[in-house]
C-alpha cells in the first residue's frame, strides 16, 4: 500500500483547523492538498481522536492480514481437493 504524506496525528490537525473556523480552501492551498483529499479525510477521520485513528489503522492492518490468511488456506483447500479428485 502506498505510503501518505500525513500522518493520522498530522491529518486530524488539519481537520481541527477545518472545524476552529479556517476556510477550506485556504487549508488545502497551506497544506498542499486537493479539496478532494480533504473531504476523504473528513469522511473518514471526523470527530476522532489520534489513539481512535491509531486503533483504526492496526485493526486494518489486522483485517488485511487475517484475509490474506483466509486466501492461503482456501487456496490450500481447492489444491487439496483437486489432487484427491484425480485419484
Amino acid at each position: 500500500m502506498k505510503k501518505g504524506r500525513f500522518s493520522e496525528e498530522q491529518i486530524i490537525a488539519i481537520l481541527r483547523e477545518a472545524e476552529s473556523g479556517k476556510s477550506m480552501t485556504e487549508i488545502c492551498r497551506e497544506h498542499r492538498i486537493s479539496s478532494y483529499t480533504f473531504y476523504n479525510w473528513r469522511r473518514k477521520f471526523r470527530g476522532m481522536e489520534v489513539a481512535e485513528a491509531k486503533k483504526m489503522r492496526a485493526l486494518e492492518a489486522e483485517n488485511a492480514k487475517l484475509k490474506r490468511l483466509i486466501a492461503d488456506q482456501s487456496l490450500d483447500i481447492l489444491v487439496l481437493k483437486d489432487a484427491l479428485g484425480k485419484k
